[in-house]
Parts: C-alpha cells; sequence; structure tokens
C-alpha cells in the first residue's frame, strides 16, 4: 500500500461515516454502497471516497476545496488528512445540508473545515482561492474552468466529468489531465 493510501485508510478508520449520516441511515454507514441523504442527495460510498481520496492525495498543511459538500464526511476526512495547519472550504447548493454537516462537523470537534452555502451562480469559493487540492463529489459535463482558476500553482483536481474520474494538476503554464474508471454522481449545478 502506499503512502497516501496508508493515510486515506487511517482517515477512513478515524472518521465516523455514521456521524455524518441522518439518523435512520447510521445504521447503514459500514455499507460500501451510497446513501441518501436527503434532497436527492447522496453520501458516496465508501470505496469510491477512498479512492478519489488517493487520486487527490492531500497533504499536512494544503487548503482543499470541497465542492459538493453533502453530508460533511469528505470535509471531516480531508481535513484529518490536512491536520491543523490545513484548511478544508466545503461549498454546498443545498441549505439543509450545509447546517446538518456543520452540526456534525461541530460535534465530531472538526475545527479546520468550514462549510458555505453556495452562491447563485458561481462554481467553488473564488473568493477563498487558491486551493492546493480541489475535490468534486459531483459530475460534471466538462471540466469547469471556474475551479481549474482557483487552484494553486502545483494544485491538483480530481473531479467526475462525463462519467469519469478526471484528475488534473496544475502548474504555472500547463495542465496535465488524465482519467481514470467510471463512476456515477449526482449532477453538479452551476456547471
Amino acid at each position: 500500500m502506499s503512502n497516501v493510501g496508508r493515510r486515506v485508510s487511517k482517515a477512513i478508520e478515524q472518521v465516523p461515516r455514521a456521524a455524518y449520516l441522518p439518523p435512520g441511515q447510521r445504521r447503514r454507514a459500514a455499507a460500501d454502497q451510497p446513501l441518501p441523504i436527503g434532497d436527492g442527495s447522496r453520501c458516496s460510498q465508501p470505496s469510491t471516497v477512498v479512492r478519489m481520496l488517493e487520486l487527490l492525495d492531500p497533504r499536512q498543511g494544503m487548503r482543499v476545496l470541497d465542492v459538493g459538500s453533502g453530508s460533511g464526511w469528505t470535509a471531516a476526512l480531508l481535513a484529518h488528512l490536512v491536520g491543523p495547519k490545513g484548511l478544508v472550504v466545503g461549498v454546498e447548493v443545498i441549505a439543509r445540508l450545509v447546517r446538518s454537516s456543520r452540526k456534525a462537523l461541530t460535534a465530531e470537534g472538526v475545527s479546520n473545515a468550514q462549510i458555505h452555502l453556495a452562491t447563485g451562480g458561481v462554481l467553488g469559493v473564488p473568493d477563498l482561492a487558491p486551493f492546493d487540492r480541489v475535490l468534486v463529489s459531483a459530475m460534471a459535463a466538462h471540466l469547469p474552468k471556474v475551479l481549474v482558476d482557483q487552484l494553486a500553482d502545483g494544485g491538483r483536481i480530481v473531479i467526475p466529468v462525463a462519467g469519469r474520474m478526471m484528475i488534473v494538476d496544475r502548474t504555472a503554464d500547463s495542465l496535465a489531465e488524465r482519467v481514470e474508471g467510471h463512476y456515477r454522481f449526482v449532477p453538479l449545478r452551476g456547471n
């Protein structure tokens, strides 16, 4: 297992999915399947989250944007991975999920993650950019330039695009793109 794989496995062990699920879904937290969290949204299945986090490779002290933060579980996992000197900024379009994820993060003592209600017509949180990593948990029709623009030099975005997982690394003058595997997500709004 790679170093990033070990770090992600440790985060999965230490950040309980159940704490971020609606009460009626908590008994199913260990199931490797997406679970409904209300308003047509789902908490992604753990194996998909693990793979996305491995591809993202968040490290200590990084600033990470979590687009489509949903239940807050991925924000909590990212917060664990970037440590106390890092910051996770989640953004979600559904106000009820913003409230419940904030409540769960507070209850779990996660202080280095914040969840924002998405601003209409704005993808991501450009006012707080740049970010070292961007994780998108909703399916885009194409790679959103506005999210790539929120990446710092040397940054990486992991995003499902048209059924494939896309990994994009940004340098000062270029983008390196690759795709991996087939995935299904709810549609990315504002894309």
